[in-house]
């Protein structure tokens, strides 16, 4: 490997902080200097357009796109991704070769204390399908706006009162330093989106000295369980339109995965869960396919139609 080793990522002050989240584990690691790894960042399609839904505009290849370039033209050896901003069909030249450790999964609710404590009516801010499809099921009275762009952009708009509340990744707020805004809510209340907490590392698939450098910092539990949620996304078809929710946990000896498909509206619903045993990512991953098929089977042909298996 020739140093610096060059590591592509968003340019987001959360994107960011996660880049050097990567640096500092790879340099501990692997006991290299701090300027072994320099820090490349790429502005994204999804960053430049702001006021869209992804849907409406290419969907998760927003956040994605320009960084494969650049893996692919040599710019950057290795690239980092928010796992949940990654779409489910990657090219074949690309692998996912690690994941750091997992953080919170939860949502946090800014500008109330829960949910139920939102006043009559309330407008809560969201780019997300999953959570106005779980707010609407929740409490059918309130009413979402497209609220996109960064955290700080976010937090901004809940200042100028464009919205009442708003929603945000928990790991992302704590990433950034502000672990004490908002109340995080249960995922027995509201599940996650799959892969929501994680931080994934990838490369070309023929680079095998950056796979093996990469390894080092891989997070077994979190790559099993957010291989067997980005499964069941697959078969399920879903995309960013999609209202899906997805958490893989270790439960006792075994391995649980709760799962939920919506309405864009909330109110059509299929949940349900399983189990599988061992450290098998294969088995997670039939486990989890598995899964999202029982889910379309017992749902309604309405809710059905939002995605093509």
């Amino acid at each position: 490997m020739i140093l610096p080793l060059r590591l592509g990522t968003r340019g987001s002050p959360l994107a960011l902080t996660q880049a050097r989240m990567v640096v500092a584990a790879l340099t501990a690691a692997h006991d290299l200097a701090p300027d072994a790894i320099t820090i490349v960042p790429i502005r994204t399609s999804g960053d430049r357009i702001q006021d869209r839904a992804l849907a409406e505009v290419g969907g998760k290849a927003l956040w994605t796109k320009e960084l494969d370039r650049a893996l692919f033209d040599g710019d950057i050896d290795f690239a980092v991704h928010s796992m949940k901003d990654v779409e489910t069909v990657r090219p074949d030249r690309i692998v996912i070769a690690a994941m750091l450790e997992r953080a919170d999964v939860r949502d946090r609710l800014i500008g109330a204390e829960t949910v139920s404590a939102l006043p009559p009516s309330a407008c809560v801010g969201t780019s997300s399908p999953r959570r106005a499809a779980q707010l609407a099921r929740a409490r059918p009275d309130i009413r979402t706006v497209l609220f996109r762009g960064n955290v700080a952009t976010r937090l901004a708009k809940l200042g100028a009162g464009e919205a009442d509340a708003t929603l945000l990744a928990a790991a992302g707020l704590d990433r950034l330093g502000h672990d004490t805004i908002g109340h995080a809510i249960a995922t027995s209340e509201m599940l996650p989106a799959p892969a929501q907490g994680a931080v994934g590392i990838e490369t070309l698939g023929d680079a095998q000295d950056i796979r093996l450098m990469l390894a080092a910092v891989d997070h077994r539990d979190t790559s099993l369980a957010v291989v067997a949620e980005r499964a069941f996304l697959a078969e399920l078809g879903a995309d960013c339109r999609s209202p899906v929710a997805a958490l893989m946990a270790r439960d006792g000896t075994d391995w649980r995965l709760r799962a939920q498909i919506l309405s864009m509206d909330g109110t059509l619903c299929e949940s349900g869960e399983a189990i599988v045993a061992g450290d098998d990512p294969d088995a997670h991953a039939a486990m989890a396919a598995n899964l999202a098929r029982a889910l379309l089977d017992r749902a309604p042909p309405a809710l059905r139609t939002l995605f093509a298996p």
